[in-house]
């Protein structure tokens, strides 16, 4: 899969232990609108996706996560690689937090379920919507300077910067 870019925080301690968590997300458009994961809690959106578990491939991973996180069915032979992020900032306990974050275009089956949100999505009130990719980065460019959120939107942010750039060159 192409390298979209890297983030190398340079912030952890270069002997540390490595933590390694890939992950898999999912590009949906639905009439020319984004779905996405909004933060109530923090004010910010997410692409949709999440943890690659053991045994999983990184489709698989971002099937499952898609039907858990925004309630859509993915069509298995829609799906098709946009690139992935390499990222490395310091973790938990002084751990090197390592993550390949895969995305994919995909299309999806009419209708939505319910969402399946994990406790730590609970407490961040998540909620998905269909946005456009223009307000999602304005959304998420407000926030850009939180320390707390920085990292994952600077991903989400050049993501959907890129995937602008990509579907204006197809047209």
């Amino acid at each position: 899969m192409k390298l979209l870019f890297e983030i190398d925080k340079k912030d952890y301690d270069p002997n540390g232990t490595v933590f390694t968590r890939p992950s898999a997300k999912g590009i949906i458009f639905r009439d020319g609108k984004l779905s996405a994961i909004y933060s109530n809690s923090r004010d910010f959106y997410k692409i949709p996706g999440g943890g690659i578990e053991p045994g999983e491939d990184a489709v698989t991973a971002m099937i499952r996560e898609i039907r858990e996180e925004v309630g859509l069915a993915v069509i298995p032979e829609t799906v098709r690689e946009f690139g992935n992020v390499h990222r490395v900032s310091k973790g938990p306990n002084n751990t090197i937090f390592v993550q390949e974050n895969y995305y994919y275009f995909c299309d999806v089956y009419e209708g939505q379920q319910q969402p399946d949100y994990t406790p730590s999505e609970l407490k961040e009130q998540y909620e998905p919507r269909f946005v456009s990719l223009e307000e999602a980065i304005r959304v998420n460019e407000q926030h850009a300077d939180d320390a707390s959120l920085a990292v994952k939107l600077e991903r989400e942010i050049r993501v959907m910067k890129l995937i602008q750039e990509y579907l204006q060159n197809r047209s």
